[in-house]
């Protein structure tokens, strides 16, 4: 994990103009930057704020020509930021102009390139709206029909763990992907992943069983979990951490989250999100595997053949269509809680939440398998995520409370055990003041949670170095704060939180300084789509499998039940991915 960590620490893109880009820029006389004196040769850096942190950028240029552009966003995830950074250079270089767009998917560092590549430039004294002007012409995708033996919808954690063991048995794979980066929601997993008697909870002594983990996820599904399903998720959970240790996620650290009996949640050694780690083992095997992923290509439909699944109609971002045939079809394509119109359909109480989707979960998966009269399971069962960023719907990883954090209302009281199933947490925070509380956390965890400092850094976070302070920031009155603080001290030390029944109390959260961050509940999760049996074969309206059709992760139903637990969504994504990629392999191969 080390080692990756040192591979991720910086992003670093140094691309020079190349003739091969296949674009060019618009022959705007009028409008194009007179050929004599563009720039004053030389080397500007500029710097902009991005996603998780500073973009600084480095253009050299000559009196007419943008030559090199370096960038350095060591905080930026690499999955997500590296593939748009060297887009978005490739196109200034190729066009030698700033009419770029943003890359959907990674929009906040896409601007924050484009904003410092903007300065730089400025400072180099070009005309930079006649820049602007200048637009990439891009030509039109020339397709053609292809052919593979298993064609994946969705380069997400699913799609691309059923891709690795494809491929790994022999098979050839095509992967669409309608988005400009690979990962999906998968990207956005800031926790773990929950599985039982692992070997890291071996030595660390933590005794917890596959029953165990079976009982709390049916118990937080409010007994609505396919059973049968649910056994097949938790039974597999051990050997997918196994599987993604071995890819190289180093997911060493275990600790509790809500709605589990014992700590379960496997993380990497320092606490940091999940979701970039697993993306980027994926990913690299995939590359070392040569399996092929057709980025911004949309899966229009579901070919078949008397009654079985033969391929998929797609579509290239500019429209251009194409087939590809192949025996078998696994669809990935994640859920739909970025799709507003699509939840409030299923779910209309939950008009005007935000989400902390990425902008491709739009249910495209779901829909596809209903044209070919496809089931569907739990589809009204929505989950909303109780710690949120009230303004941007940024999530805030439920292994904080689980380390040791604490919430607060507007009031400075607490009101819940923080270890509770999500559904009753959100519902919880929403009966305080406004919707909103407030998560207390403090430099001792800090130091020990990676996701923290993080959140600190970005900005999300109000220090305070008193309670004092703390009641200041929520607009509390002090006396309030210190004596729920008093109350929570005293539970810790006593062990036992007579208050509100937390059992798992390790933060005193006795010293400061403080760190707050305001929080509320957004959608999260879809925990219903495509009805599947525990071989991921796609069931139709009249309960028989569709010959050929698989799918696998957050576009299927029933793992979840009404409610889904923290952790869980990264073990179906593995566990079932993987399942699909060697049942379509098995059933190919008879």
């Amino acid at each position: 994990m080390k080692k990756m960590k040192k591979l991720f620490a910086l992003v670093l893109i140094s691309v020079m103009a190349l003739s091969a880009f296949g674009c060019g820029a618009k022959e705007e006389a009028e409008e194009t930057p007179s050929a004599e004196g563009i720039f004053t040769p030389g080397t500007y850096t500029a710097e902009e704020t991005g996603h998780n942190g500073p973009v600084k950028v480095t253009v050299t240029v000559t009196e007419n020509e943008i030559e090199k552009i370096e960038v350095e966003a060591a905080d930026e995830t690499p999955a997500i930021a590296a593939p748009a950074i060297e887009g978005i250079i490739d196109e200034i270089l190729a066009s030698q102009g700033l009419g770029v767009d943003a890359v959907t998917g990674a929009t906040v560092s896409s601007n924050a390139v484009i904003a410092a590549v903007t300065a730089a430039l400025g400072e180099a004294g070009a005309d930079i709206e006649a820049l602007k002007k200048i637009k990439v012409e891009k030509e039109k995708t020339e397709v053609s029909d292809k052919e593979a033996d298993i064609v994946i919808i969705g380069a997400g954690g699913a799609g691309m763990s059923a891709a690795v063991e494809a491929a790994s048995a022999g098979k050839s794979v095509i992967i669409v992907e309608k988005m400009p980066i690979v990962g999906g929601n998968t990207n956005r997993a800031t926790g773990g992943i929950n599985a039982s008697e692992t070997s890291i909870q071996e030595a660390e002594g933590i005794e917890d069983t596959i029953d165990t983990f079976y009982d709390d996820t049916f118990k937080g599904g409010k007994e609505e979990n396919d059973p049968e399903l649910l056994r097949v998720m938790v039974e597999n959970s051990s050997s997918a951490v196994d599987w993604l240790n071995e890819l190289g996620a180093g997911l060493t650290r275990v600790s509790l989250s809500g709605g589990a009996t014992n700590p379960r949640i496997h993380t990497p050694a320092d606490g940091s999100a999940v979701g970039p780690v697993v993306v980027e083992v994926l990913h690299n095997r995939l590359k070392e595997l040569g399996v092929e992923i057709l980025m911004e290509t949309t899966a229009t439909k579901i070919l078949e053949e008397e009654g079985q699944a033969t391929g998929i109609e797609a579509a290239t971002v500019d429209g251009s269509t194409f087939m590809i045939k192949a025996g078998a079809v696994i669809i990935a394509a994640g859920g739909f809680g970025a799709n507003s119109d699509m939840v409030e359909s299923f779910r209309p109480d939950l008009v005007g939440f935000s989400t902390t989707n990425h902008a491709g979960a739009t249910g495209d998966g779901i829909e596809l398998g209903q044209a070919v009269n496809a089931a569907l399971d739990d589809i009204e069962h929505i989950q909303i995520h109780p710690t949120t960023d009230p303004e941007s719907g940024y999530m805030f990883t439920e292994g904080l409370r689980g380390d040791g954090a604490i919430l607060i209302n507007a009031e400075g009281k607490r009101f819940t055990d923080e270890l509770l199933t999500r559904d009753v947490v959100s519902a919880n925070i929403l009966k305080q003041t406004g919707g909103i509380a407030y998560l207390v956390t403090n430099e001792e965890m800090k130091e020990e949670n990676a996701a923290l400092a993080g959140y600190i850094k970005k900005g999300y976070a109000v220090e305070c170095e008193t309670l004092k302070d703390v009641a200041e920031a929520i607009g509390a009155e002090e006396a309030d704060v210190t004596e729920t603080m008093s109350k929570y001290l005293d539970a810790v030390t006593s062990g036992s939180d007579e208050e509100f029944g937390r059992t798992h109390l390790t933060q005193t959260l006795e010293e400061g300084p403080y760190y707050i961050l305001k929080v509320t509940p957004g959608i999260h999760h879809t925990m219903g789509g495509l009805k599947i049996d525990t071989e991921t074969h796609v069931i139709n309206v009249d309960g028989e499998i569709i010959k050929g059709l698989y799918a696998a992760g957050e576009v299927t139903g029933g793992v979840h039940g009404a409610n889904r637990i923290g952790g869980n969504a990264m073990t179906d994504i593995i566990v079932f991915g993987r399942i699909a990629g060697q049942i379509a392999v098995d059933e190919l191969s008879r």
